[in-house]
């Protein structure tokens, strides 16, 4: 195992460690555990993409804003109401309201921000501005 596999895993741990610890309460579930949908990031020369799961969820239970720098997404998971006398008997699925908030870089135009939700995934694209997208000048070789 190469050095910065394992360093990877090891930074991801102690990421979910610290994460379990401090976790806020508003997160708590109907079943004690926390409803934080998982989120992916990437990053282009372009954009940088947060994509969160969040299925089971109708577009119009979330909310995304951005103000002084952060941005959040917030929403609901609603329980789903019990139909012509069925009785729950397990219940895994998490319910409850949660929010996650992201400092911005300075490097994203935060009035260009678009957030698309799909097939349980909702993305939320944020463009760079133009002045600081890295530039490439092609030198006349002689």
């Amino acid at each position: 195992m190469n050095y910065l596999v394992a360093h990877n895993r090891m930074a991801r741990e102690m990421d979910r460690v610290f994460t379990s610890l401090f976790a806020p309460r508003f997160y708590a579930c109907r079943n004690g555990e926390y409803l934080t949908p998982r989120v992916n990031i990437t990053e282009t020369e372009d954009d940088v993409t947060l994509t969160f799961e969040a299925p089971g969820m109708d577009k119009g239970d979330i909310k995304v804003t951005v103000a002084d720098g952060v941005l959040t997404v917030a929403g609901e998971r609603k329980v789903e109401s019990e139909e012509n006398g069925k009785e729950y008997v397990r219940s895994e699925f998490h319910y409850g309201k949660f929010s996650r908030s992201f400092t911005l870089p300075e490097t994203v135009d935060a009035e260009k921000i678009a957030a698309d939700y799909k097939n349980g995934l909702l993305t939320v694209s944020m463009p760079r501005k133009e002045e600081t997208k890295p530039k490439q000048v092609e030198v006349e070789v002689k």
